[in-house]
Formats: C-alpha cells, sequence, structure tokens
C-alpha cells in the first residue's frame, strides 16, 4: 500500500511514524522543511486533562499517555519531562498583590503573583517540539518511510475506480492508494481539489530566552492585563536544555503562500521579552536567542480534522489542531494509522472530529 502524506509538522511526522511501525511506510511531502512551522515554533507544553468535555478529550488523554511511551522508543532526546504548572498575574493597570503558592519555584521573583497551581508532575509535561517532531520523523524513516521536499500541484483522482490514485509534486507523479493531508493552516489549498471543511491560520509570536540563571521545571500561564484592559495569555515554556519560551500576542495578518514568508513583529517579540524580565529576575537581562511567528490550523469550532474526506476514497485529512498540535500528534498518528490501514479506527473514536461535521468549502471563496 502506498500513503503519501502531505506535510511534515508533527501531524504528518506521527503518523508517518506509527504508518510505519505497521510496516506502512509512507511517502511525505514537504514543501518547506521538517517542522519547519508552528510544529517548531510551539511551546511543546503538553496537558493531560485540559480538554476534558470536548469533543478531543479522549484523543488528548491518548496522546498524552503515548508521550510518556515515545521517550522510550524514539532513538533520539528532545527533552520530555513532567512539570507543574501555575497560573500567574500582570497588568500594567493596577499592583498586583503579591502572592506566592507554596511549592512554586523562588525563580518567579517579580511583579507577578502565583495565582494558583494548574497542573503538576502527573497530568502536565513539555519537550522540544521540533526537535519532537524530526524524532518522530527519524524514526519512520528508520522504518522505510522518505520524506520529499517539493509543491503538492494536484491530488489525482481516478473517477472511472472512483479513488485517489496519486499526487503531483513539481509535475512528477507519485502513486499512492492513499493521500493524508496534513499541512497545517496551508490545508486549506487542498480544498482546490477536494471538498473539505475550512482550516485557517491563527498568527502568534514568540521568543526564546537563555536565561541568567537556573529555572525550574514550572510552565507559567499568564492573566496579563494591558494598559488599555484588554486581557492577554501569553504562555512561558522553560525547557529542559536551559531555554525558556515565551508566546503570545495574536494577529490577524492573513496567511502567506508558504511558511518561508511568515513575518515576524520585532514590536510584539519586544512586549513577550519586557514581560519575561517582569516575571523573573533571571529573565531581566536574558539574551533573546529567537524571535519567531508561526500560524496555528484552526477551524470554525477550534477542533481538530481527523478522518476521511467525504466523496473522495482514498483521501484523508489530519489537521486543524489550533494549540494542542503537539500534544494531539501521537493520537491522531495512531489513529490515522488505524483507519487507513484497517478501515476504522479502533483505539480511538473520532465520530466526532470527521470533516464531515463541518460545511465544505472552495479554495478562494
Amino acid at each position: 500500500m502506498n500513503v503519501a502524506i502531505l506535510g511534515a509538522g508533527v501531524i504528518g511526522s506521527a503518523i508517518a511514524y506509527y504508518l510505519s511501525r505497521k510496516g506502512l511506510p509512507a511517502t511525505v511531502i514537504e514543501r518547506c522543511g521538517i517542522a519547519c512551522a508552528a510544529s517548531g515554533k510551539s511551546g511543546g507544553f503538553l496537558a493531560r486533562d485540559w480538554c476534558v468535555g470536548q469533543p478531543q478529550e479522549q484523543l488528548a488523554l491518548l496522546s498524552f499517555d503515548l508521550h510518556s511511551d515515545l521517550p522510550g522508543e524514539l532513538s533520539q532526546d528532545y527533552g520530555y519531562r513532567r512539570v507543574n504548572t501555575y497560573q500567574v498575574a500582570l497588568s500594567d493597570r493596577r499592583t498586583m498583590t503579591s502572592r506566592h503558592l507554596t511549592g512554586a519555584g523562588d525563580w518567579i521573583d517579580g511583579t507577578a503573583p502565583v495565582q494558583q497551581q494548574l497542573g503538576d508532575t502527573t497530568t502536565t509535561a513539555q519537550l522540544h517540539p521540533g526537535e519532537f517532531t524530526r524524532a518522530l520523523m527519524n524514526g519512520a524513516c528508520q522504518n522505510g518511510a522518505n520524506v520529499i521536499v517539493g509543491t503538492v500541484e494536484t491530488i489525482e483522482f481516478d473517477h472511472v475506480q472512483n479513488k485517489v490514485t496519486g499526487v503531483f509534486v513539481d509535475s512528477e507523479r507519485i502513486a499512492a492508494d492513499a493521500v493524508v493531508i496534513a499541512m497545517g493552516p496551508w490545508s486549506i489549498l487542498a480544498t482546490q481539489w477536494l471538498s473539505l471543511p475550512a482550516v485557517y491560520g491563527l498568527k502568534g509570536y514568540s521568543i526564546t530566552l537563555a536565561p541568567s540563571g537556573p529555572v525550574a521545571a514550572e510552565a507559567l500561564f499568564l492573566d496579563y492585563e494591558d494598559a488599555e484592559g484588554e486581557r492577554h495569555g501569553p504562555e512561558l515554556v522553560p525547557r529542559a536544555d536551559g531555554e525558556v519560551y515565551l508566546c503570545g500576542f495574536s494577529s490577524d495578518q492573513p496567511l502567506p503562500l508558504a511558511p518561508e514568508d511568515v513575518s515576524v513583529d520585532p514590536g510584539a517579540c519586544e512586549r513577550l521579552r519586557k514581560l519575561a524580565g517582569r516575571i523573573s529576575s533571571t529573565l531581566t537581562d536574558a539574551t533573546v536567542t529567537r524571535q519567531q511567528a508561526c500560524y496555528r490550523p484552526i477551524c470554525v469550532d477550534a477542533m481538530p480534522l481527523i478522518g476521511p474526506v467525504p466523496g473522495a476514497p482514498g483521501a484523508y485529512i489530519a489537521t486543524g489542531h489550533n494549540c494542542w498540535g503537539i500534544l494531539n500528534a501521537p493520537g491522531t498518528g495512531v489513529a490515522m494509522t488505524e483507519l487507513i490501514a484497517e478501515g476504522r479506527s479502533k483505539t480511538l473514536d473520532i465520530s466526532r472530529l470527521t470533516p464531515g461535521r463541518l460545511p465544505s468549502h472552495h479554495y478562494g471563496s
């Protein structure tokens, strides 16, 4: 069976990995590079029970548990570890009451009081998302998968056989019995060829910092009130290699045609740097090692699209994971592998996540 996966982000890489474990090495087609977009620029934060009550609840529970197993399966270290998670508050309009919860690290010594604990080492974890994505893809390639760098021009559909038969990449045909669309927000381009719900891109900014001292394994979610009274929710995630990641401040700028065209707003990144210094003296004079931006894929109901494409046998989609792409990649990989190889997902009920739940969209409309 020939499987073509369009996109080498964390979702495409996870599908390739789990397919390869089942003896189905895929051809992964990527325009830019492995983890070149949101999969390489996210925080890598994982939460077991933050999706409870949502259609993706079981996907999140399964994925969090799979994340515990993957460090022992994959051949490279990507900084996976369990963390404590806290909410802290910051305001530009009022003085915050100093409060420090018992157990929270002393490194949180700025003007951002710790308000509550959101998770502990049984329910929250983190990893380096880019390294995790590459570890998945390397594992897939060790089992026979291959990666092609190129631009997908169309999906080939044989109307006589009534099924997908391949893809064209830079004018070259690649035969395929199954095609998986996993292009993040750029999955919207597939509506040129197939009847699919719209997937949009929500832009956000992030920086990474080299702190002046040690930072504990504690992720922070900020309740930040700016001078105009607008509320924001930046996220700070220390990493196992000593780097500190901070993201926040979304933008409604339109999605460019390719990941390499995503622009960075230095002003938004500077706001993040200043916030970091208000949280901890260890971050006040920290060196900014990266300023970056990415678009996370989101559908109108903010739930993932996972399943077969209606009316196009052999075509599948896995995208729209919003802020939970890194978390939900393993469960998505397992579900899609079973769907492609066995005709249904046995481990996970994806009926509430399939594309048929939303109206279809035509590219350009």
